[in-house]
């Protein structure tokens, strides 16, 4: 089957979305867009021969665990001990675990429940190699890996560049350990952030050049995540064709764990208006915290889309007066008493009244897996609208969730 062939699931058109039924605040995942995604990637794993495991970090919502089951999906990667337990106890796969540093308290319990161990130094690697041979030894399948710094990366942002300078993610070729490869039997990297396999096919490229001694004494290499797959225009037939290259080159088993790729334009963060004040400019404020419940706005930082507003310079009954902003233009605030807990400024159709639905595009990926309890401001739900129409309220938050974060 080619790309152009791939026949994919109908999405629920959001204009037919009742939002004033859904309660709010609430994260909804729709079923329809994330069953999408899932046939393109089970068509990459199919026709690449990689195996793609769901990297919990960008996308852990365990009630959807069973659609990626059923598309294929058959592990997670954790990076702590908490993730790798809920990748046994709700994946019910392959648990894939990679941290930049393991304690000795967490470790055994890890070693417990890893299919495959990613240490992210030698250093590491040494300290608990003895552990793992003992389990090895009691008849424990494990699979033993050492990330590598490929030291290239396309990343813009340096929050999110694990290839920057003085990166402490990965092993350099200057600090690599030949000597130490006894019971290691592949490679890890991770260099990407919602790149497109034009990046990857370089970046292999370099791998290659930086590790290529030592790949023909491996059984399997992680190329990590960062592949954001299930994009609009994402070159499919190049990830598919650069995966099998490799994959015949050096004989080896092929891992892709993207976490964006599974979540992207799968949802959104449903909000309400609770007041509308007025200081040279309007302000609606809403019952979500940007601070707490959309952390990548202020970290990355980057603008989110709100169904039905726009940005104030594109629109063209949008100007500034001595009098502040004409038009239905409002500054977008959330509920902490953090003065910075605002997203930025937008033009809507029509002006806003307390109760009216604001919401926020594209916010299961990453975002779930931030928010906080700051200020103890309301958590959002958590909602699956399914493909026949109906939404379910999968997860509530309230005191209890939010006392138990404290002593």
């Amino acid at each position: 089957m080619t790309v152009a062939a791939l026949i994919l699931p109908d999405v629920t058109p959001v204009e037919t979305i009742d939002w004033a039924s859904i309660p709010s605040p609430a994260f909804v995942l729709d079923e329809s867009r994330l069953r999408r995604n899932l046939a393109l990637i089970e068509y990459v794993q199919r026709e690449s021969g990689a195996q793609i495991i769901v990297a919990f970090k960008g996308f852990s919502m365990w009630s959807a665990f069973p659609l990626l089951r059923e598309h294929g999906i058959t592990g997670a990667t954790a990076s702590s001990l908490n993730e790798a337990i809920l990748a046994k106890e709700e994946m019910q796969g392959e648990v894939h675990v990679y941290a930049p540093a393991y304690s000795a308290e967490d470790f055994p319990r890890i070693l417990e429940l890893a299919d495959h161990l990613v240490f992210n130094s030698f250093s590491q690697w040494a300290r608990f190699q003895p552990q793992v041979l003992a389990a090895r030894a009691a008849g424990k399948t494990v699979h033993v890996g050492i990330r590598v710094n490929p030291e290239y990366a396309e990343v813009e942002t340096d929050l999110y560049n694990p290839a920057g300078p003085y990166s402490r993610l990965g092993v350099t070729r200057r600090e690599f350990r030949e000597d130490l490869l006894d019971g290691v039997d592949g490679l890890h990297f991770h260099t990407l952030c919602e790149k497109d396999s034009d990046t990857l096919e370089r970046t292999l490229e370099v791998l290659e050049r930086n590790f290529g001694d030592f790949l023909p004494r491996m059984t399997w290499v992680n190329f990590g995540g960062g592949h954001l797959m299930t994009r609009e225009g994402y070159d499919l037939a190049r990830l598919i064709r650069v995966v099998r290259a490799f994959r015949e080159k050096w004989n080896v088993h092929v891992i892709l764990e993207p976490g964006s790729a599974f979540g992207w334009q799968t949802g959104w963060l449903v909000s309400s208006v609770l007041d509308v004040v007025h200081n040279l400019k309007d302000a609606a404020l809403l019952d979500v915290s940007v601070s707490a419940h959309m952390p990548d706005v202020l970290e990355m930082p980057y603008r989110p889309r709100i169904l039905g507003a726009g940005d104030p310079p594109e629109l063209d009954h949008h100007r500034e007066t001595d009098q502040g902003s004409a038009g239905n233009a409002y500054i977008i605030g959330g509920t902490t008493c953090l003065a910075g807990d605002v997203v930025g400024e937008y033009v809507f159709d029509r002006a806003l009244d307390v109760g009216d639905r604001v919401v926020f595009d594209d916010m299961i990926h990453y975002t779930m897996v931030k928010t906080t309890f700051f200020n103890g401001v309301k958590h959002p739900d958590i909602g699956i609208l399914h493909v026949d129409g109906s939404y379910e309220r999968v997860k509530s938050f309230g005191y209890e969730e939010f006392k138990a974060k404290l002593s």
